[in-house]
């Protein structure tokens, strides 16, 4: 538990961090380029040709291609090893994690991130992104551990003219002590679309969402179908076999009711979604991309029934 005078460091910290408002601008090191959008539509499967192709309906505004909107993050990043000068010395979000780096709380997650986009960019546009502080708030015990919500917004200009902005929110935390390999574990938080789902791997089934209207197949579960847009879902039984499409090691932060390291795989499944799980029995250095898996339940209680994966051996 965080002391009173922790508690009251970091509070101070953060009005301190607030009351400066925006940070200095930081410049995009390259402008809006369509190489770029490129790489981030084929990375995203996105196909409008707005993006890429001058000759298509809509894909010109004053003479120039436009970038997907929700690109505008990717122009100001600051890359693997940003240089020391590269104008982060006001960022709110890098200075408040670093009090709260100081006071133990050692482990992040991102929470959620809410994006308004202004208008279109237009290639060859530089951009400039500020960002301020909006709120710290804790100590909150969560099921990771007791943390600090930090949200911050950030906008980006163009010149003057703001053209898009961003809230963005992380827990800082101090991860729980491990609680062994079985027993508490992170459970799921189980809705209306997803119910489905967990009430058959409780049967010992692999559930997949099936569109009513065009039958594609998709997961996670959601309330409308991504192809068609029709809300009209159901399920098929999947074979509960597929490969390994790609995988992490996990070494830390401690996860409840795991021990570590272990891995967790997404899975291409024979019907043709992804899934991830954990992959039981398996030596981490043993695991590859392509091994054939099989689904297993592993019964966590009586109100919780997880999918995981073991290697499909002939």
């Amino acid at each position: 538990m965080a002391t009173d005078d922790t508690t009251a460091a970091i509070r101070q910290a953060a009005e301190q961090i607030a009351a400066a408002g925006q940070s200095p601008p930081r410049a995009a090191p390259d402008p809006v380029n369509l190489p770029m959008i490129r790489h981030w539509t084929q990375a995203m499967g996105d196909t409008n040709p707005i993006y890429t192709d001058a000759g298509a309906a809509g894909a010109s505004v004053h003479g120039h291609l436009v970038a997907p909107p929700a690109m505008v993050q990717v122009w100001t990043m600051r890359g693997l090893r940003p240089a020391p000068d590269a104008g982060d010395s006001g960022d709110p979000l890098g200075l408040m994690i670093a009090v709260l780096d100081d006071a133990g709380f050692s482990s992040i997650v991102a929470t959620n991130c809410e994006q308004e986009y202004y208008r279109y960019l237009c290639q060859g546009e530089q951009l400039t992104v500020r960002s301020s502080l909006e709120g710290v708030t804790g100590p909150k015990q969560t099921a990771l551990g007791e943390g600090w919500f930090v949200t911050t917004r950030s906008t980006w200009y163009a010149g003057d003219e703001a053209v898009a902005a961003m809230r963005f929110r992380v827990l800082k935390f101090r991860p729980s002590a491990p609680k062994g390999t079985t027993g508490e574990v992170l459970r799921p938080v189980v809705t209306a679309d997803t119910a489905f789902f967990w009430d058959g791997t409780a049967r010992g089934e692999l559930r997949i969402q099936r569109c009513g209207g065009c039958g594609a197949l998709r997961h996670p579960p959601g309330p409308m179908c991504p192809a068609c847009g029709a809300d009209k879902p159901e399920y098929l039984l999947a074979a509960g076999t597929g490969e390994v499409y790609s995988y992490v090691v996990h070494h830390h932060p401690p996860v409840p009711g795991h021990q570590a390291p272990f891995v967790v795989a997404l899975v291409q499944l024979t019907e043709g979604v992804r899934m991830v799980g954990e992959l039981l029995g398996v030596n981490p250095d043993q695991v590859r991309v392509g091994m054939p898996v099989r689904a297993e339940f592993v019964k966590i209680d009586g109100g919780l029934t997880l999918p995981a994966w073991r290697e499909d051996r002939p």
